[in-house]
Formats: C-alpha cells, structure tokens, sequence
C-alpha cells in the first residue's frame, strides 16, 4: 500500500509540473468522452420523452391497425380495418369496455379549419364517445362528445390547445364556430394540454363525432380505422390479444399459414420496439465516437515515452538508490492513468454540458438524460485506455538499465 500511495503522490507531482503538457495530451480523451457522453445524453433524453408517452397510454392498452406487406403494397393491395370488423369485436369481447375506432374523414394528412377570418392546417379524426377513456384524454374546457352526438350526428368538435391558438380563438371557445372542410361545426370542447414530441405538437387536432366523419368524409372508398382499447385486467391482456386475433383473422378468411393483415400491439410492446431502436442507435454512436478515445490513448503513449526519455537520469537514480523494476513500471503505469482517468472526468463534465445546451438551444427538444451506466462505462474505458497504452512506456522505464541510465544526457 506504501508503494502504491507513493507511486500515485509521484504521478500527480509529474502531472501538475507539466500542467500544459498534460492537458494537451488528454484532449483527446476529453473530446472522445465529450462526445460519447453529448450524443448518448441527446439519445436517451429522446428515448426517455418517446416512452413517456407510450406510458400515458396505460399498460392494459392495445391498438390494433391495419398491415400491408411491400410486396402486397407493390401488387396494388391495401388492407383495411373496417366497421365490420369494429362490430365483430365488439360482440366477441363484450367484457371490454373502452373500445373505440377512429379515422381521418380527410385522409391521413387533415384539412383547412377556418375561423374569424384565420385559418390553420390541422388534423382530423372522427371518434366515439370513449375515446378519452381509451386515450386518457379528457377536455380542460366544456365536455367530450357524447353517445347523443354520434347517435344523432351532430356537427360539434372538440379540438385541441395549438389549433385554438393558431386560429386566436380565446382559451373558454366552448360555443364559437369553425368550418371543417367547408361546413360549419360548433365547439362544444377544449382538450388537455399534451405538449410536444419530437418537434410535433399533439395538441394540434380536432375531434368529431365518428358518424360525422362518415357522412363529411369526401372519399368513396370505406374509410381504414384503427382500433383502441383497454383490457380491464391487466393479467387477461395476453388472452384478449389471442381472442381478437382469432376474431379478425376468421373475418377476414385467413387461412392457417397466411400472415395477419392486420397488427395490434400493447403499449409495453411499443415502448420495448422503440427502447431497442435506440439502444442501437445509442451503442452505434458511442462506438463510433469512442475511436477518437483510441487516438487520444495514442497521444497518452507518447507523451509518456518522451516524458521516459526525459527522466531518463531520475530513473537511473532511483534504480541505483534500490528502488525495484515494478516501483518504476507502476509509477509510469499509474501516471499513464490518471491522466487518462483525469481527461475523462473533464470529458464527461464538458458532455453532460454540450448535451444540456444542445437540449436549450434547439426548440422543442426534451431535457437530456446521461444514464449512470454511460458515465462508468466512459469512465472505466478511459481508464482502460490509459493502462493499454501507458504499459510500453511503463515497460520501458522499468527496463532501463542503471548505469546507462545515470550517463544519459
């Protein structure tokens, strides 16, 4: 333990008698951390915000969409989910209760909503009455659509907080009128603030009641819904998925062998999908940042071998003075790793740094998260890189012989 402690007091002396000289040869590892941490702190931040919000959606959730293969795609075929197939779930799990179809009357993409003269490009869905039981979304200001609006396809809206602003509708807008695709619908609802997600506000939207939709909708073609509903008993989601799955797949005469046309997914299913992707992603980045710590592991060895060459007379003195060859191959080897040690401490602060800022200065982005398993991997292959490249200069030290040592000029 005395030569260890001695050996890193004479390590950290070397360091700081060269200050300049040692941040120099550790800017390499400071950049190579810095920037494995700043991209892994953008990744996760992402990860983190993208299943947040597969888990507002509950974990007794299922969603169920149609699926068209590319070589079907490619053949000119679509598959769809229809009413048909609503209907024929809604029979077969009658002990499920929030279960609700939606679609766009006006395509995928939405359409004009005008108001007062202003006007905006917004999203359409048309919904049933559980829709916010399904979705976890309820209306800040006045009430959801009701059983009596579908019933009697009333022309009533409900819409969501971006769109209200960008058509300067005051916050309490129960009552005021916009045009939808050319006719007029009343407001009778102002949905909860939801923020945004990737750049993508999901407040920008309005809502309407599903038989609305079906008798607005310009398309002659039966409308592509999606399904969505939540299982009561989160131990029977298993045996829901299986019940549904043999439902759709007898309605739509697929025989054994055939591939579903259609997909459902929980909301775990979801958030584990996307947490894959970007562990990929996350584990790509780092490895292809990570060989600049590889060069900065170069620049350490040779630092370290011109600092040999330099105290070539002060090793031959210690040698002559009974100091054994594994004092001097740990002394080099621990200030090899210190230093290396030292430029990733700094490379993970001026990480975390870059990160946070990237997170500031670009709108709408979530706050970065650096996850403790990169801080100690970053750490730990630092130090790593210290002790491969700091052994041949260490071994040399350590081999030098005394007399030739102390004749060194």
């Amino acid at each position: 333990m005395t030569t260890l402690y001695e050996s890193l007091v004479a390590a950290w002396s070397s360091i700081l008698a060269h200050r300049f000289r040692s941040l120099l040869t550790i800017l390499g590892i400071i950049i190579g951390v810095a920037s494995v941490i700043a991209v892994v702190s953008i990744v996760q931040g992402l990860a983190h915000s993208v299943t947040s919000n597969f888990d507002d959606l509950g974990a007794n959730s299922l969603t169920i969409r149609s699926e068209t293969s590319f070589e079907e795609q490619m053949q000119g075929r679509l598959n769809r989910l229809t009413l048909r197939d609503y209907g024929q779930l809604r029979r077969s799990l009658d002990d499920v209760k929030d279960i609700t179809p939606s679609f766009g009357p006006f395509g995928s993409f939405g359409t004009t909503v005008r108001s007062g003269g202003k006007s905006a490009f917004t999203r359409v869905f048309a919904v049933t009455a559980n829709y916010d039981d399904t979705y976890k979304t309820f209306a800040a200001q006045g009430r959801f659509i009701s059983a009596s609006d579908q019933a009697s396809r009333r022309k009533v809206v409900v819409i969501g907080d971006k769109l209200r602003r960008n058509l300067k509708l005051r916050y309490d807008c129960v009552g005021e009128f916009v045009s939808v695709g050319g006719d007029w619908y009343k407001i009778i609802g102002l949905m909860e603030q939801k923020g945004e997600f990737f750049g993508l506000s999901q407040d920008d939207y309005i809502l309407m009641p599903f038989s609305t939709g079906e008798s607005v909708s310009p398309s002659t073609v039966e409308p592509d819904i999606s399904i969505a509903l939540n299982v009561p008993n989160i131990e029977q989601i298993e045996a829901v998925q299986d019940r549904l799955t043999q439902v759709l797949r007898r309605a739509h005469r697929l025989g054994t062998g055939k591939k579903n046309d259609f997909k459902v997914e929980t909301a775990e299913q979801l958030k584990a999908s996307f947490s894959q992707v970007t562990d990929s992603i996350t584990l790509v980045l780092a490895g292809v940042v990570s060989i600049s710590l590889v060069v900065g592991g170069i620049g350490i060895m040779n630092i370290m071998l011109v600092s040999v060459r330099e105290r070539t007379r002060e090793i031959g003195i210690c040698k002559a003075l009974g100091a054994q060859r594994h004092h001097i191959l740990l002394q080099f080897l621990i200030e090899a790793t210190l230093l290396s040690l030292l430029g990733g401490v700094l490379g993970l602060m001026l990480g975390w740094g870059v990160g946070a800022l990237v997170g500031l200065a670009m709108p709408n982005m979530p706050a970065t998260i650096v996850p403790v398993w990169a801080a100690l991997l970053a750490l730990g292959f630092s130090a790593a890189i210290g002790v491969i490249f700091g052994v041949i200069p260490a071994a040399q030290a350590a081999g030098l012989n005394p007399v030739e040592a102390l004749r060194y000029e």
